[in-house]
């Protein structure tokens, strides 16, 4: 067995276990992966591993609770971003990931607002596995009272989205639905999976199923892909509240269609990790 030292961090209880590897070099396999995300182990929603970069001030590396590599990760990047400004002392910070740079300000004690950048929409950039309209899937959802919903908007927000709006998204059981959409035939990387019930032109109801991760209570990329779609489709202003479990996220889009996140993060943890 070894011991290895990491951090644990949540945005609004979507969870982390951050590994710093910039000074120590660590390869985890998927197995060990599977293992550290388990809830009867350790327990969390991604892995992150922490790296140098030359044009940044770090690269990470996000894996889903599945073992998988995911490209993005909202939450996690504004975690780890408010670690890194408590390291560095300063409150802008530049990260890199494999869906692009995205950079951060710590506007307050753990509060930090993220640019995710620009959202995809052509079918072959989110991506869909023929040329057909995004904004409306046409796939059908069954409610529990066997009520069926048929629409579905795509985007890709560093990774790709399915977002559903619905009159009530805990009339939808999610653990049933979120395993289907992710795995439809026309996503072939798979996509996250977001019920969302619009309250007014400013507030939505959240409820997400993330791909490789399962239910969630919070998602930042969800978030700002509902956001974008409800932008696009004038569903709701361009600033707009995006309402979780346990709190509230803050996404609004510039004149640029430039995503911006801003919401709290957890304290930072130091934990031990034997394997």
């Amino acid at each position: 067995m070894s011991a290895f030292n990491a951090i644990k961090m949540d945005g609004l209880g979507n969870d982390f276990v951050i590994f710093d590897t910039r000074n120590k070099n660590l390869s985890l396999s998927k197995e060990e992966i599977i293992k550290i995300a388990d809830r009867k182990f350790l327990g969390c929603d991604q892995v992150i591993l922490l790296k140098n970069d030359t044009d940044s001030d770090a690269y990470l590396s996000f894996f889903n609770s599945n073992g998988e590599e995911a490209s993005a990760c909202g939450n996690g990047s504004r975690c780890v971003s408010y670690l890194l400004g408590k390291e560095k002392n300063k409150n802008k910070i530049k990260i890199k990931t494999k869906g692009g740079i995205l950079n951060s300000d710590i506007v307050e004690e753990k509060i930090v607002r993220t640019n995710i950048g620009k959202p995809k929409f052509l079918w072959n950039e989110i991506p869909l596995n023929k040329k057909m309209e995004s904004q409306n899937l046409k796939i059908e959802l069954n409610d529990l009272n066997n009520n069926t919903h048929k629409g579905g908007y795509a985007v890709n927000v560093g990774n790709p989205h399915a977002v559903f709006f619905v009159n009530n998204c805990d009339s939808f059981d999610l653990k049933k639905i979120g395993p289907e959409i992710e795995n439809h035939k026309i996503f072939p990387e798979k996509c996250n999976v977001s019920l969302a019930e619009i309250k007014n032109k400013s507030l939505i109801k959240l409820k997400v199923w993330e791909r490789g991760a399962g239910i969630t209570k919070a998602c930042g990329t969800a978030a700002c892909a509902t956001a974008a779609v409800a932008t696009k489709n004038k569903f709701t202003e361009k600033k707009v509240d995006i309402k979780f479990e346990l709190g509230i996220l803050n996404i609004e889009l510039d004149q640029n269609s430039n995503i911006f996140m801003q919401g709290p993060v957890s304290d930072i943890k130091n934990i031990k990790v034997v394997l």
